[in-house]
């Protein structure tokens, strides 16, 4: 139940789907690690196998954006729906409430990452959480892993921006029973960057809204067209190469 996306395999599940597989995890204490691919993130794996590798090596891997979504459909092999990573863990904190899970919330600014814990216990309470920033040295980095381990989180979020949240969460196995890849989640759960409004999400324009708010994203905006090429690039290849067979 995976797409080829630039040799990327993306999963086809729903929303609900991912949830309940991530549910599944914690209640088994299955080790598993989540991807949040965005165009940006799989158009790199063209310049990083072990990137690629890495990313291919998740028990999960969601269509971040409408651009996946556009992508899997123009090669053939559609997916359900896009799975954001925060609209991800905003399905999953009820739950984490209602079963008491411990989450930990790692990566932003100093502060965001408990301000963004702050807001979400107040509206989900009942489960038990703690946060450090992103911007820890080498040398604090072991004081962190120690951190995490003695708190045994059933979700860890990564916030550390990709694709260093990837590399970092698969050198890091041990720290979590489900660990998510998050991207910039905290920032819009701790209400300093607002989401566009839900029927912009709806009409899956909301990253033109954020470009608007954020015009510092136009580099990495810049990306989509060449994405876009490469898929289109890809889709005529895999056409010429069923008409040689």
């Amino acid at each position: 139940m995976r797409t080829d996306i630039l040799g990327v395999k993306v999963d086809r599940d729903s929303m609900e789907d991912t949830v309940q597989k991530i549910q599944k995890a914690v209640e088994a204490q299955k080790t598993i690690q989540v991807v949040t691919a965005n165009p940006e993130l799989i158009y790199a794996t063209g310049r990083d196998v072990r990137l690629k590798q890495l990313i291919n090596g998740a028990e999960i891997v969601t269509p971040d954006g409408v651009g996946v979504v556009w992508a899997a459909k123009r090669l053939g092999h559609p997916v359900v729906e896009r799975v954001t990573g925060i609209d991800l863990v905003e399905a999953l904190f009820p739950i984490a409430a209602e079963q008491a899970w411990r989450v930990f919330f790692l990566g932003s600014r100093p502060g965001v990452a408990e301000k963004a814990a702050q807001r979400v216990a107040e509206k989900h309470p009942g489960f038990q959480w703690q946060a450090a920033h992103g911007y820890f040295s080498s040398e604090e980095e072991p004081a962190l892993l120690m951190q995490i381990r003695e708190f045994k989180p059933d979700i860890l979020l990564i916030g550390l921006g990709a694709p260093r949240q990837e590399f970092w969460m698969f050198s890091h196995l041990d720290l979590s029973t489900v660990s998510i890849g998050v991207g910039g989640s905290f920032d819009a759960l701790a209400g300093i960057n607002k989401r566009a409004p839900r029927w912009i999400r709806n009409i899956h324009l909301e990253w033109l809204y954020r470009l608007i708010k954020q015009p510092t994203r136009l580099k990495r905006q810049l990306v989509l067209p060449r994405f876009v090429w490469k898929v289109l690039r890809s889709g005529k290849e895999q056409r010429r190469t069923r008409k040689v067979r």
